[in-house]
């Protein structure tokens, strides 16, 4: 199994002030996987992911992916383990303003021992006529691609998306959407989504649901839509 969680729980504050936010997650993701975890505001899917990243500790539990546990690993090893495996798409685009586009896109790549080509993929992002510009002279989903292809040129093993579309409207969503599609299809990375719109759903391999900080279901969609059919 390529990603494993067991007994996940994490809680925040102190005496009556405590919130137990997950619950004890076990959870198992396949190589190659797009995994969704749906829920409402307050369920614990954004705390989950970051734990995933190693962004968050766990209070008890192990994550581990491709056979090696992240609670193991001292702080020098998890800044390493998340340069050379993860990726993070978030909601805000997190570009650095005075580069360009190509150069955002660069900076992910020299992170990586093994980056993809940047040409390749600014083609793949369709943003090569765009390679010139700086944020600023960009639309929403323009910056989401640039911030897709800063993840994705590492090459990661997992590409962690936190909200990827909660800043666009309808019709960016769906090609942003379509990118990440084409993204795990063409290079094979294991894919986690946080995301709160049911729709989305339709085009995961599998669906996690979580609800006040437990899994209340977790299947494999047996009739995977395309992301270019996904209405809400």
């Amino acid at each position: 199994m390529f990603l494993e969680l067991k007994d996940i729980r994490k809680s925040f504050g102190e005496g009556e002030n405590r919130t137990e936010v997950l619950k004890g997650i076990d959870l198992q993701v396949e190589k190659g996987e797009f995994c969704v975890l749906l829920g409402p505001s307050g369920s614990g899917k954004s705390t989950l992911l970051n734990i995933i990243g190693g962004i968050e500790t766990a209070d008890s539990g192990d994550v581990s992916i491709d056979g090696r546990s992240i609670g193991t690993m001292r702080e020098k090893d998890l800044t390493a383990y998340r340069r050379d495996h993860l990726g993070y798409i978030f909601q805000m685009y997190n570009l650095i303003p005075n580069l360009t586009v190509r150069e955002n896109i660069e900076v992910g790549g020299y992170l990586s021992k093994s980056p993809l080509d940047i040409e390749e993929m600014l083609d793949v992002l369709g943003l090569r006529e765009h390679q010139a510009k700086v944020p600023s002279q960009l639309s929403g989903g323009q910056q989401q691609r640039t911030a897709i292809g800063r993840a994705v040129i590492k090459n990661p093993g997992i590409l962690l998306c936190d909200e990827p579309t909660g800043a666009l409207d309808y019709k960016t969503s769906r090609e942003i959407l379509k990118l990440i599609e084409t993204v795990n299809q063409k290079y094979g990375n294991t894919i986690v989504m946080v995301t709160h719109n049911d729709a989305i759903k339709h085009m995961a391999d599998r669906v996690v649901k979580l609800r006040d900080g437990e899994i209340r279901d977790n299947y494999v969609n047996q009739n995977k839509v395309a992301a270019s059919q996904l209405e809400w």
